[in-house]
């Protein structure tokens, strides 16, 4: 994850880590040669969102025990393929997603502005909310 960017052009910070998520298992959106899905936008799952996946083939909820994958529930968060929330979204299904997490390699996909729409971010000053 070091010198890796968000898509905010910040440091990329963590997604998940119950369960543990990323292409590489590491917590986070980082990515690389070897991730040819583009494992990229940190999204928080929703039932909406994991029923659109299973109905296009990306089946998320059912655990896979011997992949070490215990299945998604809402809430989780976790590293999705750019093009795959965004057919989520073309669809009305898009699960929020924490920009802080999403790595810049999602921007190769998914414009600023529509992860904006669905951005769950808490920023570190919560003052600022008030």
């Amino acid at each position: 994850m070091e010198n890796e960017l968000n898509v905010l052009g910040e440091a990329l910070q963590e997604c998940g880590t119950d369960p543990v998520t990323g292409f590489y298992r590491d917590g986070c959106c980082s990515t690389g040669p070897e991730d040819l899905g583009s494992h990229t936008v940190c999204a928080v799952m929703t039932t909406e969102f994991l029923t659109h996946q299973a109905s296009i083939g990306n089946d998320l909820s059912t655990p896979r025990p011997e992949f070490g994958f215990t299945g998604l529930r809402p809430g989780d968060r976790w590293c999705v393929v750019a093009v795959r929330w965004l057919q989520a979204y073309h669809a009305g299904a898009a699960a929020p997603i924490v920009l802080a997490s999403s790595h810049h390699r999602a921007l190769e996909t998914i414009p600023l502005s529509v992860l904006r729409e669905h951005a769950v971010d808490v920023p570190p000053d919560l003052s600022s909310l008030s």
